[in-house]
This record gives C-alpha cells, sequence and structure tokens, in this order.
C-alpha cells in the first residue's frame, strides 16, 4: 500500500522561523559547541544528514544550522498541538510505514527549491553510528545531485537531567559538527545499482565523519 496525497512545498519562511525558535530554545536550554557550520553551503540545495540518539538532535541541529532546515519528521509526532506547529516551521511528515510519495515529493520539492532537507539517514533513534542506513537518503541524494553534508551530533545522550526526566541536563554542553559536502550521484540516475553505490559511498563518508567527530571533540 502507498500513500499518494498532492504534496505540497514547505514554506522556507516557515523553516526561518522554526530556525529562530530552535535559536532561542537550544541556546538557552543546553551549552551547544557548533563546529564546522561554515562547511554547509550558503546557497543552493543541500542534504544535512545527522546522527541519531536523541529527540533532541533535530531541535538542536535546526537552531545552530546556518541556513533553515526542513526535516524529515515521523508521522507519529504530528498529534495534537505539534502538528500544525510542526507544519508552520517548515517540518515534513513523513510515513515510515510504506512509500509515502506525499513526503518524497514534497522533500524533492524543498531540494528543487533550493532549500535544505534534514535527514535522519538511519530512519529512527539508535546508536547514532550511521551503520544502518536506509534509503532515503540515497534516494533524495542520487535523484536531486544535491551535496550531503555529514553532521555529528555528540553528548545528547550521555546524561540525563535531573529536573526534566528524558531530557540532556540543562545547560549541558552538545557538540555539532558539520562535514564536509560531497556528492554521491549527478541527479536523476536512480537504478539499484546506482543506489547502491550511493549507500556505501554514504556509508563511507558519514562515518568517516564521526570518527573524525569524536576524536575532535574527545567524546
Amino acid at each position: 500500500m502507498t500513500v499518494s496525497r498532492v504534496p505540497v512545498a514547505p514554506a522556507e519562511r516557515g523553516a526561518e522561523v522554526g530556525r529562530r525558535i530552535g535559536v532561542g530554545l537550544i541556546y538557552g536550554l543546553f551549552r551547544p559547541r557548533v563546529l564546522g557550520a561554515w562547511r554547509v553551503p550558503a546557497t543552493g540545495p543541500a542534504i544535512i544528514a545527522v546522527n541519531h540518539t536523541h529527540n533532541v538532535d533535530g531541535p538542536v541541529v535546526m537552531g545552530v544550522a546556518p541556513r533553515p532546515v526542513h526535516f524529515l519528521i515521523k508521522k507519529e509526532a504530528f498529534i495534537g498541538p505539534l502538528d500544525p506547529f510542526l507544519r508552520r516551521i517548515g517540518q515534513i511528515e513523513v510515513d515510515r510505514t510504506t512509500t509515502d510519495r506525499t513526503a518524497i515529493g514534497t522533500a524533492l520539492d524543498v531540494l528543487k527549491g533550493g532549500g535544505v532537507l534534514g535527514i535522519f539517514p538511519e530512519g529512527s533513534r539508535g546508536e547514532g553510528d550511521f551503520a544502518a542506513l536506509r534509503a532515503g537518503l540515497a534516494y533524495f541524494a542520487v535523484r536531486s545531485g544535491a551535496p550531503v553534508v555529514p553532521v555529528a551530533v555528540l553528548g545528547s545522550n550521555e546524561r540525563r537531567s535531573a529536573l526534566i526526566p528524558g531530557m540532556p541536563p540543562i545547560r549541558g554542553r552538545i557538540d555539532v559538527v558539520f562535514g564536509d559536502p560531497f556528492t554521491v550521484g549527478e541527479g536523476g540516475r536512480r537504478t539499484r545499482a546506482a543506489l547502491d553505490t550511493a549507500t556505501e559511498r554514504l556509508r563511507d563518508g558519514l562515518t568517516g565523519h564521526l570518527e573524525k567527530a569524536r576524536r575532535l571533540t574527545g567524546r
């Protein structure tokens, strides 16, 4: 079964509002140390690929990235008041249990419009080591030809706050390390062989960046 609604590209101004909210929240709650943010291309389409160990990883990257980011976020997060809020700040709902053609079309429209798409390549929270990449990142990278910027978020899952259960310590340090952008395809070519090759290149690039980030930050 597939989902096929007409995709509607989220507005860039919504994602910019989300970025400004993120700046206030993240710098107010934690002590983020941001390294290499200048590596994100200043203009044009880009894909930010983030490791994922805690729910705050997405908001942290939104708040420290130099450009507004449209993240692909699981549909389970779009509940209650969070639903309209996430849509207004330019985030994209995705159903991970099927081929969500609406989410795919919306994400591609973001890239076609020169925006920044945010992806958790592992699909869900885990070890955050980029060991198990799902096919989505390779598809978008090959289809769009956009550069992929690896991002390592370190420290969000090391300890828990004594004041807010499930959260990192208030005013604790979280490191966000942006890597050099790289491409895996010229755009448009989507054969199985092309996607398999892209997935391997992405895994090598992302795990290599994570290792460098850990050495750089000592985490």
